[in-house]
Order: structure tokens, then C-alpha cells, then sequence
């Protein structure tokens, strides 16, 4: 069984604002990281052309990937380009299988954008398709059949695109993380820069303790937190196979 978590999200600096907690805890009690954004940032700036801020947004992503001691994945599209295509899921489907992980970490099947909602239908497809011999992937790689477990974030502003508040499954306590996942957020200085001249020093980090702390609340029981739901075992596993919640079960807590 492969000891590896693989988050992917929509843009840079996604990860680290919702789900580096959690993978940092993953990668104390023995996981290996890989992270991945499907988008490189390129509607990230008004002042740089799209091909100058996505140089410097992949830049930053793999500088953050080195803080949290991830193995960083390329890009495949601009911003506004996530589309359910075969094509875009052939090129998912064959990262999923040479990376094969046991946790899959993605963003909410609803969300505000849909980069996000597009990301998470296509890693679950991605990752539904890795056994099936006859689905071909872009570059051809043999499928695998180890048990893998999808978990979804919770979204930005803990709402759905419908105002609806967000209720996860249950909550990871990211207390100990939380320095740490500033830290790598802090690589992203494009959009550091930028939202301190427009809102205030620091406002870009300042956002996230917030959010973390919002979902502490929520969780009842912890000061920072992150929000996760599981994914149906159907198509990826056994029923019983939760192996977040069995190498965290002391910082977890189920959604009252």
C-alpha cells in the first residue's frame, strides 16, 4: 500500500489556504506529499501579462511545495481554461496513476468558481478511471488498482455557490500546522504583495489564520482547524477504508 497524499486544487496558493494543515500532520506520521493546481495563475495580476504571471505564480507554487517537502506537478492550463474535456482528464488520469496515492486530497464539489467545482469533478474521475485498462491517458501509463480515498476541503467563505453554509464531515485539527502552512502561503508574494498594497500589510496571511480559525469554531473543540468530507468508497475502495481519519484520529473530530 503506497503511503502517499496528493493534493491538487485549482490555483496557486489554493493548497496552502485549505488544505496544507492537514497534509503537514500526514507527512509527521509517515506520508509522502505531492501537490499539484491544474491552472498556473495566469489571471493573477493586473499589471503583468498572463504568460509573466504565470512564470512567476509556478515559481512561487514550487517554492511552497519546498516548504511544506512536497514533490511539485506542473500546471496544465491557463486560469478560466478547467473544462471537463477528455483531454484535460486523460492528463489527469495518467498523473493519478504514476503518482497512485492513498489519500487524494480536493477541492469542494461546490464552490464560488468553477476552476474549483471543474478541478473536483475531473480528480474524481481521474482517479475513478486509474484501474480501467481500456481509458486511455495522456502520455500512456498502465493503470493501478490500489485503494485510494478522495477527501473535499471545505470552500472559500464556508459557503456553496448557493450562500448555503458549508457543514463538512468532520474537522482536522491544524493547531500545530498552522505557522507552517503561513509559511509556505507567504511564497505566493505576488499575490502577497499586491493584496498588501490594496488591503493591508499582511491582510493575504491574516485571511487565512482567519479562515482556519472560522473552521476551529465551527469544529467545536479546536482554535484552528480544516474541514474535510469524504468521498463515497464506490469505484476507489472498501467501504471501511478511511485512512485519514485512522493516521489522525487524535485530530479529528465528527461534524456534530
Amino acid at each position: 500500500m503506497s503511503r502517499i497524499v496528493f493534493a491538487v486544487a485549482a490555483h496557486p496558493d489554493d493548497i496552502e489556504a485549505n488544505m496544507a494543515g492537514t497534509m503537514l500532520l500526514l507527512k509527521q506520521v509517515g506520508y509522502e506529499l505531492h501537490t499539484m493546481t491544474v491552472a498556473n495563475g495566469s489571471c493573477g495580476s493586473v499589471t503583468m501579462d498572463a504568460q509573466q504571471i504565470a512564470a512567476i505564480r509556478t515559481a512561487e507554487s514550487r517554492d511552497a511545495a519546498a516548504v511544506l517537502g512536497a514533490t511539485y506537478h506542473e500546471p496544465l492550463v491557463d486560469d478560466l481554461n478547467i473544462y471537463y474535456t477528455p483531454e484535460l482528464l486523460a492528463k489527469l488520469c495518467a498523473i493519478v496513476r504514476q503518482v497512485d496515492p492513498e489519500i487524494l486530497l480536493l477541492p469542494p464539489l461546490q464552490d464560488y468558481m468553477e476552476d474549483h467545482t471543474n478541478t473536483a469533478r475531473l480528480m474524481v474521475s481521474a482517479a475513478f478511471c486509474r484501474s480501467m485498462p481500456n481509458f486511455p491517458t495522456d502520455p500512456p501509463v498502465k493503470p493501478v488498482d490500489t485503494d485510494v480515498a478522495l477527501y473535499h476541503c471545505m470552500p472559500w467563505g464556508l459557503q456553496d455557490s448557493l450562500r448555503n453554509p458549508a457543514q463538512p464531515h468532520f474537522f482536522v485539527e491544524t493547531t500545530t500546522t498552522i505557522q507552517t502552512s503561513v509559511k509556505a502561503l507567504a511564497c505566493h508574494r505576488s499575490q502577497k504583495e499586491w493584496l498588501d498594497t490594496s488591503q493591508g500589510l499582511d491582510s493575504y496571511l491574516k485571511t487565512v489564520e482567519q479562515a482556519a480559525t472560522d473552521v476551529g469554531k465551527l469544529s467545536g473543540k479546536f482554535t484552528y482547524a480544516e474541514g474535510w468530507w469524504r468521498h463515497s468508497h464506490m469505484g476507489f475502495a472498501e467501504p471501511d477504508f478511511h485512512p485519514l481519519l485512522e493516521a489522525l484520529q487524535d485530530k479529528v473530530v465528527s461534524a456534530s
